[in-house]
């Protein structure tokens, strides 16, 4: 300020070198570009105005003489000046690290293995390196690779903010990130860096840098046309550039050399956010950065389409087994991929989870309803501890549960082996074009260009609690940065208690719901996920959710009490409603999906509306159990204004009517 600059002329030496270090060369980090011209000017005018200052001059510190062994440093920098770098220490060794970085890469993160890089963006303003570089750092972390991503404007605020945009200053940003970077990647860490870099000479030095340390380096251009940039003009700097407001901005008046020999293009102005992360996943995998298990396959268990009537003439020639519907549905699970990586039902040991199988060179087709629907390779046949089994599984063994009573009804032995199913499995009951696979929800996901993707698992008809839920996680997602997520509304196809709504009827519910606009059907995914419900509680919903995330979900709604029912002799929840999402947070397969807890909703009498339940206006809300909807809808009674779809809820009272009529 102009009222300061007497104080500044008449005494200089007030001003310590903390003083001047302090001050900034440019206003904010958003007109950073502007801000080069002004750091040159300020440099100037110190310069000119101040004589050196010696570090022994500060306050606080004693005078001494220099010494050969201790040269001493005069402060003679400034932001945006052209005055030579500091006197550089002749007296300082390196030293060697006692621990190797193979002993490191042990026990940075979950996997084991040094993975240490750098992960080097560059390219023009606008052309996706942040969101490229955060986008993979998210996928990385996600993986339980640990990981770190340098930007250009958060370094700006602090280890770079000395620094100005001459060609200088941009000289020595670019140093000091590569020196940062390989510090991360030393420690083991994929170093993500997000930066213009817009001179050859000054990567090749990053690269030599990493070169030297004997780090692998990973130079990625992010390559979009300059007309694309200037569409994303965010912060309007290519605005002002074209104006004259600023100089020397990249791609406008100052020169950005394009790498000739990148590791990896990126064309961001044609790739979506997804395509581009997987390019750079499927680098890092080609460079053993990321382990081959990290990366989601999905193992199909169907025969090869050139190999169809081979199996198909084995199949007949060996012994069979016979399945009954629920083994049908099993296979189905397994044939599609969901339970990836199993490539068949359980051995012995893998039931008991020991990794050694035992070897076996016999097969046996099995065979439901007269027809061969598979075989199964090595098969081995153990005892059917059903009391263990079910006492581990559902920590009951009251035979009054649904799924343990088929259990206690069952078999006496057990048979595992690896799976070849002949075909797709078709149940031809007007719903099989729901029954979307794996493979086939992540391409419907990347046709939609989808950047994020939450799954809502359900085996009741929805209501408008379920909306409001459904409908506020896209908020929050859409409040996080996310531009178009899509929701995967995945009701469970497979056998579920007799007092369950079947499937037929709540397919018709939810198409309702979206024939309403309760939900968007433009962002919406209806499919049917074909596992059997075994209302296993936490022990289940870990199955739920990992099978979604294998479908390419990263976010998975959890509730109150999921994939449990009451007691079956006391009539009390049998497992700790909260439990579910407590063991999800915790489970460690599944790293690559976020756990979204429900927000309890109940029916707000004021609003006439479902509505986020208050403790402190508890008298306004209304909650509606199961068993007064089911009591309603058998009554022909019309449920509470905003409860449910009208259109919906005409569907569960022709379903109820439908079974009176049948009785």
């Amino acid at each position: 300020p102009a009222p300061s600059l007497p104080r500044l002329l008449l005494a200089p030496r007030k001003f310590t070198t903390a003083t001047l270090l302090s001050i900034q060369p440019y206003a904010d980090p958003e007109s950073r570009e502007e801000g080069r011209e002004n750091a040159t000017c300020l440099g100037t005018l110190l310069k000119t105005l101040l004589p050196p200052i010696h570090l022994r001059d500060r306050p606080g510190l004693h005078p001494r003489e220099p010494s050969k062994q201790t040269p001493e440093r005069t402060f003679r920098d400034m932001p945006g000046s052209n005055m030579p770098d500091l006197q550089k220490s002749t007296n300082v060794v390196y030293q060697a690290h006692h621990v190797s970085r193979c002993k490191r890469g042990q026990v940075v993160g979950t996997r084991g293995g040094f993975r240490g890089c750098t992960v080097w963006l560059t390219g023009l303003s606008g052309a996706g390196k942040t969101t490229v570089g955060f986008a993979l750092e998210e996928y990385l972390v996600s993986h339980a690779i640990p990981c770190y991503s340098l930007d250009g404007d958060n370094i700006r605020h602090g280890l770079n903010k000395d620094l100005g945009f001459t060609s200088e200053d941009r000289e020595e940003n670019i140093r000091r990130i590569a020196e940062v970077a390989k510090l991360f990647a030393d420690a083991g860490l994929v170093c993500i860096t997000s930066f213009i870099s817009p001179f050859t000479k000054d990567r090749a030095e990053a690269r030599s840098i990493h070169e030297k340390a004997g780090l692998p380096f990973f130079e990625v251009f992010v390559n979009a046309p300059l007309e694309v940039c200037e569409s994303r003009d965010v912060k309007g700097l290519y605005k002002r550039a074209r104006a004259g407001q600023i100089k020397g901005f990249t791609g406008i008046d100052s020169e950005y050399e394009p790498p000739e020999a990148a590791e990896l293009v990126l064309r961001t102005g044609e790739l979506s956010i997804n395509e581009s992360i997987q390019l750079l996943v499927d680098l890092l995998k080609e460079q053993s950065i990321i382990p081959s298990g990290v990366v989601e396959e999905i193992n199909e268990l169907f025969v090869s389409e050139n190999g169809v009537n081979l199996p198909h003439t084995d199949a007949n020639s060996l012994p069979s087994i016979s399945i009954t519907k629920l083994d049908l549905q099993w296979v189905q699970v397994l044939a599609e991929g969901w339970a990836s990586p199993l490539k068949g039902f359980m051995r012995e040991r893998e039931y008991l989870q020991i990794k050694e199988r035992l070897q076996g060179s016999a097969a046996v087709a099995l065979e439901y309803q007269g027809k061969h629907v598979a075989i199964l390779h090595s098969p081995e046949f153990f005892e059917h501890r059903k009391e263990e089994r079910c006492a581990r599984q559902w920590g009951t063994t009251s035979p009054k549960h649904p799924y343990i009573k088929m259990v206690l009804e069952s078999g006496d032995w057990l048979v595992g082996g690896e799976l070849e199913v002949l075909e797709r499995i078709r149940w031809n009951d007007g719903l099989d074009q729901y029954r979307l696979t794996p493979r086939e929800l992540r391409q419907r996901f990347k046709e939609m260009k989808a950047d994020a993707v939450f799954a809502f698992q359900l085996r009741n008809p929805v209501h408008n609690g379920h909306a409001l839920l459904m409908t506020d996680t896209r908020r929050r997602l859409k409040e996080r940065g996310y531009q178009r997520p899509v929701l995967l509304l995945h009701p469970l196809g497979g056998w579920t208690k007799d007092d369950d709504v079947p499937l037929e009827w709540r397919m018709k519910q939810h198409a309702a719901v979206l024939e309403d606009g309760v939900l968007d059907p433009q962002s919406t995914i209806v499919a049917i996920f074909p596992s059997p419900m075994m209302y296993a509680g936490p022990t289940e919903v870990q199955w739920h959710c990992r099978a979604r995330m294998v479908a390419g979900c990263n976010f998975y709604i959890v509730g109150r009490d999921p994939a449990g029912m009451p007691h079956p002799d006391s009539g009390h929840d049998l497992y700790d409603p909260s439990h579910g999402a407590k063991v999800l947070s915790m489970a460690p397969g599944l790293t690559s999906v976020e756990i979204i807890p429900f927000r309890v909703a109940a029916y707000n009498k004021s609003k006439k509306a479902m509505d986020f339940y208050d403790k402190e206006r508890h008298a306004e809300f209304e909650f509606i159990s199961g068993t007064k909807m089911r009591n309603l809808a058998r009554s022909g009674e019309n449920p509470p204004d905003g409860f449910m779809a009208l259109k919906a809820w005409k569907v569960l009272t022709e379903y109820y009517s439908s079974l009176q009529k049948e009785q």
